[in-house]
């Protein structure tokens, strides 16, 4: 029979000198590593292969859409073996291994209850009992879990310059859907409850780039490709934090790879953009000889523009823009974060929107963004 090691099963081929720790140290057998955690439990749990980073084996959660994708294909530009866990709804990137399921519906996992792998990424940002039950059912058959959270997890407001020991919301990892900040903290702990010190959180910031079907991004270059006057929300050098998907894609897999856990802010330094940037990179490259008429944020907010909805990524200054825009990545950027140029985003986006006609995917669950055309016109005098 095995032998229970802080309420986990080992295999019964682990010898018997490693099945009853120490009283002051603990050994671990090969192909297993000792994950301590929070409440000074302690389990081994299967553990990446070593020498295996030009050939991990992923397992995506997701995959199809926006950061699930940007991640599978950096996976697979890496030589990795990718398996992309969805619905079906839409088709995965060429060169991925597909399973099938509801992650929301009973027996939705009956896939993943076989297979090992290196890596387990993770993207959902509804109810946490989502990630709970799969980060359970994965546990003693993956090596790492990164989950996909936000840094909307902090307490409002958070200060300018918060880093990721800032006062947290509230959340379960037993929990239903209730918001989107307590969701994501939830999903964060039901990870660490499952894989303790193998679980990586990458808090992600304001994400932009190819394949987004928020609508932020999009908008704009949609907007700006209609050309015309444009009610620039400003001032134009009001420095913005966000990140590539791509870039957040290849820090991620890096991070994982090299079994960095716990968790990081992840979105540029700030000042890495502005406002200014972000628009003439779009009248640019859309060239339709866009006019941006940069317009006084208080007669925006006298007017009653909605900031980040109406005017997508645009947060005037105050406490809501330091808790957006004011982030300290100091610890990513110690661990290899590097940010491309915003132009560079915005050419590939607007490339990527090309292909689609220039209509972007929506996710059904997120409010379209951006003023109406009326009421643009109105603003401008127009």
């Amino acid at each position: 029979m095995p032998t229970r090691t802080g309420g986990a099963a080992l295999p019964a081929a682990v010898p018997a000198r490693l099945r009853r720790p120490a009283r002051s140290r603990w050994s671990s057998p090969p192909g297993y590593a000792l994950s301590v955690f929070a409440d000074g439990d302690h389990r081994f749990r299967r553990c990446a292969r070593p020498g295996r980073l030009a050939g991990m084996k992923l397992l995506m959660l997701g995959g199809t859409e926006f950061v699930g994708r940007a991640i599978t294909e950096d996976a697979l530009t890496r030589g990795w073996e990718v398996t992309v866990f969805h619905r079906g709804h839409h088709t995965p990137p060429p060169g991925t291994s597909a399973l099938h399921g509801d992650r929301t519906a009973p027996g939705g996992l009956a896939a993943l209850t076989a297979g090992e792998w290196d890596l387990v990424v993770d993207t959902w940002g509804g109810a946490p009992t989502a990630v709970r039950d799969s980060s359970r059912l994965l546990r003693d058959r993956a090596g790492r879990y990164a989950y996909i959270s936000s840094r909307s997890v902090y307490a409002y407001p958070a200060p300018a310059g918060l880093a990721e020991d800032g006062a947290l919301v509230a959340g379960s990892p037993d929990a239903g859907p209730t918001a989107y900040a307590e969701d994501k903290r939830g999903g964060e702990l039901a990870v660490l409850d499952a894989f303790g010190d193998r679980a990586l959180m990458v808090r992600a910031g304001l994400i932009l780039g190819p394949y987004e079907n928020v609508g932020r991004l999009p908008w704009w270059l949609d907007r700006t490709a209609r050309g015309g006057p444009v009610l620039a929300p400003g001032p134009r050098e009001l420095p913005i934090q966000y990140i590539d998907v791509r870039d957040l894609a290849h820090w991620t897999l890096d991070a994982a790879a090299a079994g960095r856990s716990g968790a990081y802010n992840l979105v540029s330094p700030s000042g890495h953009a502005t406002m200014g940037g972000l628009l003439d990179a779009c009248a640019a490259t859309t060239g339709a000889g866009a006019e941006l008429r940069w317009t006084d944020p208080a007669r925006l907010l006298d007017a009653g523009v909605q900031p980040w909805t109406e005017l997508p990524v645009w947060v005037p200054e105050g406490e809501a823009y330091d808790h957006m825009h004011r982030g300290d990545v100091s610890k990513a950027l110690a661990a290899g974060l590097t940010c491309r140029p915003v132009e560079e985003t915005v050419a590939d986006t607007w490339a990527w929107l090309r292909t689609l006609g220039g209509v972007a995917p929506q996710r059904p669950d997120v409010p379209a963004k951006g003023i109406s055309a009326e009421r643009e016109a109105a603003l401008l005098g127009l």
